[in-house]
Formats: structure tokens, C-alpha cells, sequence
């Protein structure tokens, strides 16, 4: 897992990455399926969306945890190509759905980056296969590009990392 600032197409970003063993497209239809948003997000309970993928443009909300209010939050993709997508949210609704506030806030921004073979990574413990040598497989890098202001989010988006880690393994295992 790494975190670091880097510039992007939207400005500055707080990014949280993770290499993965899986190809880029099957990390690409996880982050964009919205049926999936709740097996792999912390935060994300249920999801309203008028289609399971996302297109730029759609707006739809999701519904936070508990921990976070259980409210719903409406949203609208901003971008979606070229293996990156973006979003921007609205003050949640508090079950007043009379009010449909456009989208203005930025929120996280998501990206897979296919990586070359034999990625050099540090063993992580949170894996539960525990290599740290170096790997043939498909892999990719996940990034999760964080607005400045929202930086105490990183920890949420780690925790996301490592669910699409798992998810990835066991949706790829015969495939590798």
C-alpha cells in the first residue's frame, strides 16, 4: 500500500494505491459495477443508480454506513475513461428527496494502471497469501485519488484496497 500526494487531472490528490494480481479489467468492473460498490467500499451500504455500470453524466445516490449516519448521499460521475473515473457528491439528503441538489463537492477519484510483470512489492501482512518477492501474473495497481480537504478518508480507501484485493483473488483464481 502506498500514500502519497500527486498531481492529476483534477489537481492535487492525496493518492492511496495498491498492487494487485489481477488484470486490469476485472478491477475496472469492480470499481464500476455499481452492484459491487457495497462489497468492496466500507462506507457504502446500498447503492440507487439507473444502471449497474457507470457513465458520465449519471447521477445517483448511495447510502453511507451507520458510522458515517446511514444517510443517503446523492452523487453524479463526473468522468469515466480511460481505466479513471470521478465523482462528485451533494450534502446527503436526510430522506428529503424533494430537494435534489446538483453534485458540486468533489469525492474520491478512482483509477487502475496496468503494471508491467515482475513488480517488485513489499510483503504485506494484510494479505492473506504472504508474498514479497516478485510475480508473473497480470497485475495492477488500484488508486484512490482523495481532494486534499478529505485526507482523513485515506484510512477508508485502504480498507477498500485490500477488500478489492480479496475480491480480485477469488474472482481470478482460475484464471491465473
Amino acid at each position: 500500500m502506498t500514500l502519497g500526494v500527486q498531481r492529476t487531472p483534477d489537481g492535487y490528490r492525496v493518492e492511496v494505491s495498491r498492487y494487485i494480481d489481477a488484470p486490469r479489467e476485472v478491477l475496472w468492473d469492480l470499481l464500476t459495477d455499481t452492484t459491487r460498490w457495497p462489497d468492496w467500499g466500507p462506507s457504502v451500504e446500498e447503492v440507487v443508480y439507473p444502471d449497474r455500470y457507470i457513465r458520465r453524466g449519471e447521477r445517483g445516490r448511495v447510502r453511507v454506513s451507520d458510522g458515517l449516519g446511514g444517510v443517503w448521499v446523492p452523487f453524479q460521475i463526473t468522468s469515466c475513461a480511460d481505466y479513471r473515473w470521478t465523482w462528485s457528491v451533494s450534502p446527503p439528503t436526510l430522506g428529503l428527496g424533494a430537494f435534489d441538489l446538483a453534485p458540486r463537492v468533489p469525492a474520491t477519484g478512482h483509477r487502475v494502471e496496468r503494471t508491467p510483470p515482475y513488480v517488485e512489492r513489499e510483503c504485506d501482512p494484510s494479505r492473506t497469501r504472504h508474498q514479497s518477492t516478485q510475480s508473473a501474473t497480470d497485475s495492477s495497481r488500484i488508486v484512490f485519488e482523495i481532494p486534499p480537504l478529505a485526507a482523513g478518508y485515506a484510512i477508508i480507501c485502504e480498507r477498500a484496497l485490500i477488500k478489492l484485493d480479496r475480491i480480485a483473488a477469488r474472482e481470478t483464481v482460475g484464471e491465473k
